[in-house]
């Protein structure tokens, strides 16, 4: 039986990554031999300002390190907004430079990050159009939409719920985001994102938001759940996990 250990860098105040992703995984071995380990570094952050981020995106090579001490076989970077915010295209960055700090340590693990699976996810998926929730202030929020357009797709709605505080945004019941969903002007997306935001939990409402919707429906956590999956080179599947996760592309 193979063991895996997944890292993860995490902001101080996220409570949500170390439980959603750890859930999906656990789904997994319900009907797949592998098993996980859980490892986390944490970078300071409380408020969700573009400062904060900022500050905590400099301290990322230093989880990677703590990490790759450990010898982790891959790093997940559970903070969608703080790439995003750090200009297009900045998860390719990212990834490359925490890459770099696991193989100067003697250690190499692929790294992925949340912002750049979510990218991957609607790739994989086909989506042109999409709309999605993010918890963020408006002016952030923003930041993601415009981030995502430039990775060519277009964001036909969008909510911002505007919650400053990071653990207000882990304390938000992810049973309020089936009405918000419904909410939302979606009948020409592709994709719905639930949680453009690895604190603000998703995943007990993915599937019912699908079939309330009629629509794929995927979060910032299943699309990293997906592509550490994949990083591992293990089919990239889930009961719970959604369209996603569902075998359809266990495989991209």
């Amino acid at each position: 039986m193979s063991v895996y250990r997944i890292g993860q860098i995490v902001p101080s105040s996220n409570v949500t990554m170390e439980t959603e992703i750890p859930a999906l995984f656990r789904a997994r071995e319900t009907i797949a031999p592998e098993r996980f380990t859980f490892h986390s570094s944490r970078m300071r952050m409380q408020e969700v300002t573009k400062a904060q981020l900022e500050a905590m995106d400099a301290d990322s090579t230093r989880c990677a390190a703590e990490l790759s001490d450990a010898h982790v076989d891959v790093l997940g970077y559970a903070c969608l907004v703080a790439i995003m915010s750090m200009g297009s295209g900045y998860h390719c960055l990212s990834e490359s430079k925490l890459g770099e700090v696991t193989s100067a340590n003697g250690a190499k693990a692929p790294v992925v990050t949340s912002a750049g699976a979510l990218i991957s996810a609607l790739n994989i998926m086909g989506a042109k159009k999409i709309a999605l929730i993010a918890p963020y202030m408006l002016p952030l929020t923003r930041m993601v939409v415009d981030y995502i357009g430039e990775q060519g797709f277009e964001v036909g709605d969008y909510r911002a719920l505007e919650i400053p505080n990071n653990l207000d945004v882990a304390a938000h019941d992810p049973r309020n985001l089936v009405g918000i969903a419904k909410g939302l002007d979606y009948e020409d997306a592709d994709v719905v994102v639930l949680s453009a935001c690895v604190q603000m939990p998703s995943l007990p409402s993915i599937e019912i938001v699908e079939n309330e919707l009629g629509k794929p429906v995927i979060s910032a956590a299943v699309s990293t759940a997906h592509q550490l999956m994949r990083a591992l080179d293990l089919p990239a599947i889930a009961p719970g996990g959604g369209s996603l996760l569902s075998g359809a592309y266990a495989n991209a």
